[in-house]
């Protein structure tokens, strides 16, 4: 026996955090890859400059063990539902069930079908086949995204169902439930965020190897990329946001207010830089703020009243802090993103980009930037929920499955040790291949069957590192 009592529905809620923390960060970085490979093969065709072709053939593998392990986790995650959240399944499957089951059948088999051909397919279809399996691949985890953040969303913004007498949900306007109020946001937030998140990873290993002075050429194609990316996406990411966090102020008040630290209604609300939020108390300590500002932010009005967290039932209330903080962090990784995307193309335009070491390292230093933001801002999305699952609809403490604690504590020990090795041999491997730069000077392989010897044009041709 323990010395001391666990939490099931703690224990469920830190194993499903756990999973999808590790499962979310692929699916970003092969959505980002898909579309960025979809331009490089396209930039090779148009122009016929190797270089392209090798860094498509570097960042291919990269994309495959992306995918792959995005798949595996995924598939993980997925049966968490039936084991630690069984109630939640029995009472959200007639809605939840077919979303997911549209992903399988509109996303995954396609972009299944259509890897194979642009891993393997090189050399063996023509050069326009396997540049349209990238683009349906790309396409793919796009089609992907939607369905996932549409279930998703139905969970945050939940609409177009009834309650049936048995207690269940049942579907009335499949149209309301995928396109529910905050799922434009939320698609759109998230993909330019999977974006972001492949530049600044590109663009670091770009500016690794300019440091080093490896792959000149190859380098500037991943730099010179990234930064026309990031100098685009994450303005733009900027103004979704704040579209996203006005449409959260309107259906999810208490998880903005959370988000702001504000307790009190405040007429002309600060802007808390910084604060150590105390919800015993329901106060904050240590206050850095800018008067009015969040009243300006949340309602374009420098008076705009905003209400505060008191203004609802302490057992409604989310884990403050960890809202209050991942907020601050995606924000301010967003506005360092900002400023890299324009100090990047300042640069371009002065013909520095490709010389100017000190940015080289900083990019180099913001190449993981993109998944902290990326997880800081799902922790905002599903702390800030709580204690929901289906907001307004349904408790998390209702959703959980009657297991046994230890059963779940047993598993998460477990989940903990096979993730750790089984992506930390996946991450190894990535960080061997960046090491290991693209293939240049390869000569033409030659096939052999019997009776005769069929010489194969490599698709790889000669270029200058």
């Amino acid at each position: 026996m323990l010395p001391f009592e666990l939490d099931g529905v703690l224990l469920a809620r830190i194993q499903f955090a756990f999973t999808i923390s590790f499962h979310i960060i692929f699916p970003a970085l092969s959505i980002g890859l898909a579309s960025w490979l979809a331009v490089v093969e396209w930039r090779w065709l148009k122009t016929g400059n190797p270089v392209y072709e090798q860094v498509y053939r570097q960042w291919i593998k990269i994309f495959a063990v992306s995918f792959g392990l995005g798949v595996v986790s995924g598939v993980v995650m997925a049966y968490q539902f039936g084991t630690n959240w069984s109630f939640f399944s029995e009472h959200v499957a007639n809605v939840i069930g077919p979303l997911l089951g549209y992903e399988v059948l509109t996303a995954f088999f396609l972009e299944a079908s259509f890897l194979g051909i642009m891993l393997f397919g090189w050399g063996r279809v023509s050069k326009r086949m396997h540049f349209a399996s990238t683009v349906i691949v790309a396409v793919g985890t796009l089609i992907s995204a939607f369905w996932i953040l549409a279930a998703n969303s139905w969970m945050q913004t939940p609409a177009g169902f009834e309650v049936g007498a048995d207690g269940l949900l049942y579907p009335t306007d499949w149209l309301a439930i995928i396109f529910n109020p905050s799922f434009p946001y939320r698609l759109i937030h998230m993909i330019l965020a999977a974006y972001l998140t492949t530049a600044f990873v590109v663009g670091g290993v770009g500016a690794l190897y300019l440091l080093r002075k490896k792959y000149k050429e190859h380098a500037k194609i991943m730099l010179g990329m990234a930064t026309i990316m990031a100098a685009i996406a994450a303005p733009a990411q900027m103004v979704v946001g704040d579209m996203h966090g006005l449409n959260t102020l309107e259906h999810q008040p208490l998880k903005v207010a959370a988000m702001e630290g504000i307790w009190e209604n405040e007429q002309g609300a600060a802007l808390r830089l910084f604060a150590v939020p105390d919800q015993e108390n329901q106060a904050n300590h240590y206050e850095i703020a800018i008067p009015k500002l969040a009243s300006y932010v949340l309602t374009h009005h420098w008076d705009g009243e905003v209400k505060g967290i008191k203004n609802w039932p302490e057992e409604e209330h989310p884990p403050v802090a960890i809202t209050f903080y991942s907020f601050r962090i995606m924000v301010g990784l967003g506005l360092l993103m900002i400023l890299t995307g324009l100090i990047g193309a300042v640069l371009y335009f002065r013909k520095q980009l490709f010389e100017n070491r000190l940015f080289h390292r900083w990019v180099l230093l913001m190449s993981p930037s993109g998944f902290v933001a990326l997880l800081a801002g799902w922790f905002v999305t599903e702390v800030g929920r709580q204690p929901y699952l289906v907001y307004g609809m349904m408790r998390t403490s209702d959703g959980v499955s009657p297991v046994i604690p230890e059963q779940v504590a047993i598993s998460l020990l477990a989940f903990i040790i096979v993730y750790s090795l089984l992506f930390g041999a996946g991450l190894f491997y990535i960080i061997k291949l960046v090491h290991k730069g693209p293939a240049v000077n390869k000569k033409p392989q030659r096939l052999h069957k019997p009776g005769r010897e069929s010489a194969v044009t490599s698709t790889l041709t000669k270029g200058d590192a």
